[in-house]
């Protein structure tokens, strides 16, 4: 198989070609270090291809067997391999333990083969941070991959791996399929186990998953990775049939509520606006029916739930650095978390139940404003992928910490709300902007109903395909001529 054609795949076309024994894992792996070598210079995605990628665990069998995966350096770990979380504080680290994630990914056949890029602690959308330097989008090297998966994100399109892990506190997930023209699917609370020492990340608000460049490949992946552990605070009603199987099923009538306003300060760019009415256009013609939904919720709410998590997180970040043997400082910390960890070192013994408060208070808020939609339709983000740099990113010296969160607040207005309810929402590259950049549309299911998203998901796939579009950067450019 040449490099060319590797690219073309998805991750489940791969694993076929490894059942029908026309491709080794092993091949696959050496064709992912040939992409790797190819572009990775050029986009800095993966900070790290294991040295012993070519002998990484991974069962014989499954869905996904042997096809090559990339862990984002936050969030669900490895044993014994490093995880900086994209800052200095903890550059050298290594993971103590097994995330329940990573058990089901080498069961599932996948081979991680090394790690990608983060924002430090993955606070920001950017795709920036002192420690790693700048990742940019394959689209437009000029241009953010979004954040904060934004390796896997660059990994992904530029055509190193066909799928990787990422997580979604805030969009991480959906920002970067959007700005990188991929799947995005931040799943239910309680869909994706964070176990054995994360079950229930930043109050239920943060949760794992892949990013991806095909529906099949996301439903096949919650197939994988879907299913509660003992001792998960959690556990949410269970599909009755695998999400693969989903994809053979017809979709029911639905009530789509469409967000043609904006919900935050940032307006809503002309292109961005265009791709939502073409696939309200589009699920009304397939018999649905389509309705305007206002925005459900005040963009202060938010900003000040994103200021209480980031305080709540200050005396653990103080306990990591004293147990490493480290200082905060300058030094350690960038200039955004810094000032966040400053403003939440002494913090009130009632701190946990106001923000706990607060969430309540959002989610029900937003849940009554759209509980009579089966699935809402928005953009998600209002703008295609900006320029690196600014005021979104935590390197930025210049900005206060409520400064920076209500920037973040402003631009990532229809994606972090719904990690506060959290209901599931997938980011689908259905469009392009004129000047040929991804636009995504994000589609909001009722809490637990993935089954649904998988449906529509693939509905729009078929309808408004995306399989041949190709960023400016990808691997094997060079020998499909040859």
């Amino acid at each position: 198989m040449k490099l060319s054609e590797y690219v073309e795949y998805d991750a489940i076309g791969l694993a076929s070609l490894v059942s029908a024994g026309e491709v080794t894992p092993l091949e696959l792996t050496r064709l992912a270090r040939e992409a790797h070598d190819e572009v990775n210079p050029r986009v800095n995605a993966v900070i790290e291809f294991y040295e012993d990628a070519e002998t990484v665990a991974g069962a014989d069998a499954g869905p996904f067997s042997g096809v090559p995966f990339l862990r984002k350096d936050i969030g669900a770990a490895e044993a014994g391999r490093l995880e900086e979380q994209g800052s200095r504080l903890f550059k050298g680290h290594r993971s103590n333990a097994d995330s329940y994630f990573f058990r089901r990914a080498r069961d599932a056949g996948l081979r991680t083969l090394g790690r990608t890029t983060t924002p430090e602690f993955g606070i920001s959308g950017f795709s920036e941070s002192i420690l790693n330097g700048i990742t940019g989008n394959p689209w437009d090297l000029g241009r953010t991959a979004g954040g904060s998966s934004a390796g896997a994100a660059a990994a992904v399109a530029a055509g190193i791996a066909p799928i990787a892990h990422g997580s979604d506190g805030g969009g991480s997930l959906r920002t970067p399929a959007a700005w990188c023209g991929l799947v995005g699917l931040n799943p239910s609370r309680g869909r994706i186990s964070g176990g054995p020492n994360n079950q229930d990340g930043k109050f239920g608000l943060s949760r794992q998953f892949v990013l991806c460049r095909t529906v099949r490949d996301m439903a096949a992946a919650l197939d994988v990775f879907s299913g509660p552990h003992p001792g998960d605070p959690f556990v949410i009603i269970q599909p009755n049939r695998p999400y693969l199987e989903e994809l053979a099923q017809p979709t029911d009538t639905l009530r789509v509520g469409v967000a043609r306003t904006k919900w935050g300060e940032v307006e809503t760019e002309p292109d961005v606006l265009q791709a939502v009415e073409a696939t309200a256009a589009l699920l009304e013609g397939m018999g649905h029916i389509v309705e305007d939904i206002e925005p459900p919720y005040e963009p202060a709410e938010y900003s000040s739930i994103l200021l209480g998590l980031s305080d709540l997180g200050a005396s653990s970040l103080e306990t990591a650095a004293r147990a490493m043997g480290r200082t905060i400082s300058a030094d350690t910390l960038e200039p955004v978390n810094l000032k966040l960890y400053e403003r939440g070192r002494n913090l009130p013994l009632s701190h946990p139940g106001h923000l706990q408060e607060a969430i309540r208070r959002m989610r029900f808020r937003v849940g009554e404003a759209v509980h009579a939609f089966d699935i809402l339709v928005t953009p998600t983000m209002p703008t295609v992928a900006l320029p690196h740099g600014g005021i979104y990113c935590a390197t930025n010296p210049t900005l206060s910490a409520e400064e920076y969160m209500e920037a973040d607040a402003a631009l990532y207005q229809y994606v972090g709300v719904f990690n506060v309810t959290g209901q599931p929402s997938v980011s689908l590259p259905l469009a392009q902007s004129t000047s040929g950049l991804p636009i995504g549309v994000q589609i909001v299911g009722r809490s637990g109903d993935e089954v649904t998203l998988v449906r529509i998901a693939r509905d729009l796939e078929e309808a408004q395909p995306w399989s041949k579009r190709r960023p400016t950067v990808q691997a094997g450019a060079a020998d499909s001529h040859l």
